[in-house]
This record gives structure tokens, sequence and C-alpha cells, in this order.
């Protein structure tokens, strides 16, 4: 799944530049350096370095949340809360099997060696790039149980991951030299169930939960305009 709204897309637009968007739903750092992405019955993307043009003058890079498992848990819980009937509940619970996953040091050092490793293999295929990482968007904070599926304890346990993912970014770009959008903070005071939240809610219908706890256009525009700041400062 791609999307055509994505910061990298409104970005291109307000830059009059061209995009290769090689971003895939679901994605980890191994599909993105050497492993091939599965998406149902004979569908099937490469990895997504191999796509990277050498002419590129900028290579953005959001990854390492799903080596943690973050969404598929998130999904997991809100489904089996609103719906525990439904038929994806245990394809998502084979992704999740023992409930919100808790990033140890060893899965958060993993993560981040894979995001090191994206960085050194896009600076090899595009020698001259801006390599930019740009970490996700915040879906949740303190105060976030009362719109979301989620107790107040689960909204505890994900706070963990999200912080271990938002570490993750700055450890890789310190170890990779690579430059960081932290779009963590900028989203700050943005999570669900803010005034004004940055990410979609959780959508308990087959046809978009996809799209639940990711970006809406507000949090993609505002990464999209930050990113414009930093390229041309």
């Amino acid at each position: 799944m791609r999307s055509e709204k994505n910061y990298a897309h409104l970005l291109a637009e307000r830059l009059g530049a061209r995009l290769v968007d090689l971003t895939v739903s679901g994605a980890t750092t191994a599909n993105i350096i050497d492993t091939p992405q599965q998406m149902g019955e004979g569908v099937e993307y490469p990895a997504q370095l191999d796509g990277v043009p050498a002419d590129s003058d900028v290579v953005t890079i959001t990854a390492g949340g799903n080596d943690l498992l973050f969404a598929p848990a998130l999904l997991y819980v809100a489904w089996s809360h609103t719906e525990p009937d439904s038929p994806i509940v245990p394809l998502l619970e084979s992704m999740v099997p023992d409930g919100i996953p808790h990033p140890t040091d060893s899965t958060v050092e993993e993560a981040t060696e894979g995001l090191v490793r994206v960085v050194r293999g896009a600076r090899a295929k595009a020698g001259s790039a801006r390599i930019v990482l740009v970490d996700y968007l915040t879906v949740l904070d303190a105060d976030s149980a009362g719109a979301t599926p989620f107790s107040e304890e689960e909204v505890g346990q994900f706070l963990v991951i999200q912080r271990a993912i938002g570490q993750i970014f700055r450890d890789a770009a310190t170890q990779s030299e690579a430059e960081l959008i932290p779009a963590s903070s900028l989203s700050a005071g943005h999570a669900l169930g803010s005034s004004v939240p940055w990410v979609q809610p959780f959508h308990p219908n087959l046809m978009e939960t996809g799209g639940s706890f990711h970006p809406n256009e507000a949090g993609m525009t505002a990464i999209a305009v930050e990113l414009e700041r930093v390229l041309g400062s």
C-alpha cells in the first residue's frame, strides 16, 4: 500500500521536484535493505534500496516502527476490544502473539542497526544525496486513553514503544551522521485525544483500518513543511 498524499509527495509538489516513491506500508528495515516484502498472494515488492536512483538529490527515510511491531500491536489491541470476533483479530494476533510487545535493549539495538544500514545503503546508491531520517509523528500521549479503544495501562505500554522508536532514530542519526527531522517532537500536542490530532483514529472497518494510527493530511503537511524549511536552510 502506497499513499499519494504522504509527506514525500507533498514535499515534491512544494518543491516542484521529481519523486521516486518506494514506500510500502508495513515495511521493516529488512524490507528496505535486502528482503522483498510480501503483500498478499502473488504480490511482492523488491527491497526498496534497489530502486533508489543514483542521481537522487534527497533521500528521506521513515522506518523502524514495524521492527518493534508498533502498528500491528495498536491494531490488534484496538480490534480485540471493539470487535473480538472479527477475522482480522487472529491474523493480527499471529504478528503479536504475546500482546503488546515490550522493547528490549536487544530489539532496540537491532532496529537501530537496521536503520543505520538503510542510511548506508542509500548513500551507496546515491552518493551525492542528502539523507534525511524522518521519525514518526506522535500517535499517543498520556491523555489519549479517552479518545482510543485503549485502557490507560495499554496506553502506557504503547508509550514505551513510542519512546523507544524515537530513541532509535536519534541513535541511528548519530551513528550514521544522517540529518534528522524529529517529527515526534514536532507533533507534540497533536496526539490522539488532542484538539487537532495529526494522526488518524482507529478505523473499525476492514477497508480503512490500515490507515488507523497513521498520519492524516495535517500531519503529512506539517512534515512536508518542516522538510522544505530544513532543505532550504
